[in-house]
C-alpha cells in the first residue's frame, strides 16, 4: 500500500471510531439523594439523642442548620440540649441563633436568661470564695441583683430559708393548744422554693 492511501483511511476509521462513541446512549447521571426535610432531620436527631447518640444528633442539628437556614428550630434544639447538659455558653450561643431568626421565641430568650444567670452565679461564687469580690465587681453585682428583683417584683431575690423545728424540740404551744409564733411556715413552703417569689 502506498503511505498516500494509508493516511485517509486511518482518518476514516478515527472518525468511524468517534461516531460510534458518540451514538452510544448515554448513561444516566447518578442520582443524588434528595435532602431530608426539616420535620425528618428533627425527628432524627430527637432518636439519636432519646439513643443517647449525643453527637450523631447534634451532628444532624448543625447539618439541618445549614440546609434550612431560615429556620430556628434546629438551634433552638441544640440550645435545648446544651443547657439540659449544663453547657451553658454553648447554649446561649444556640439560642441567640434562634433569637436571630425569631427575636420574639420565649424558650431561646429563657435558655439566654437562665444560662446567663448559671454563668453568673457560679462565677460570683468563685470570686466570694476567692476573697476578690469587691470594688466595681461588686456594684456591678449588687446593680444585677436591683434589677432582677425589679424584674420579678420582689424585694428580695430568695426568701430566707426557715429551718424546721429540731426533731426532739417541738414549737411551744399557749394554754389554749395554739401555737405560740404566728409566722410558722407553712407545710408546702418548703416543698415550694419559689413560692416567695409568686
Amino acid at each position: 500500500m502506498k503511505p498516500a492511501t494509508i493516511l485517509p483511511r486511518i482518518a476514516c476509521l478515527a472518525s468511524a471510531v468517534l461516531l460510534a462513541a458518540c451514538a452510544a446512549p448515554d448513561q444516566p447521571a447518578p442520582k443524588i439523594p434528595a435532602a431530608p426535610t426539616l420535620a425528618q432531620v428533627m425527628s432524627d436527631a430527637d432518636a439519636a439523642a432519646r439513643a443517647g447518640q449525643y453527637e450523631r444528633a447534634m451532628t444532624l442539628l448543625k447539618g439541618g442548620g445549614t440546609s434550612y437556614p431560615a429556620d430556628k428550630a434546629p438551634w433552638l434544639q441544640m440550645a435545648q440540649m446544651k443547657f439540659d447538659r449544663g453547657q451553658y455558653g454553648d447554649a446561649i450561643g444556640h439560642a441567640l441563633e434562634a433569637l436571630e431568626r425569631d427575636p420574639d421565641d420565649k424558650v431561646a430568650n429563657s435558655i439566654v436568661a437562665v444560662s446567663g444567670l448559671r454563668l453568673s452565679g457560679k462565677a460570683l461564687a468563685d470570686l466570694s470564695r476567692q476573697n476578690n469580690l469587691n470594688g466595681s465587681l461588686r456594684s456591678e453585682a449588687q446593680d444585677l441583683a436591683k434589677l432582677l428583683r425589679a424584674s420579678i417584683g420582689e424585694d428580695v431575690l430568695l426568701p430566707p430559708v426557715k429551718r424546721p423545728a429540731a426533731a426532739g424540740k417541738r414549737a411551744a404551744t399557749s394554754s389554749s393548744g395554739t401555737p405560740a409564733a404566728k409566722g410558722a411556715a407553712s407545710p408546702g413552703s418548703a416543698a415550694d422554693p419559689f413560692s416567695g417569689l409568686k
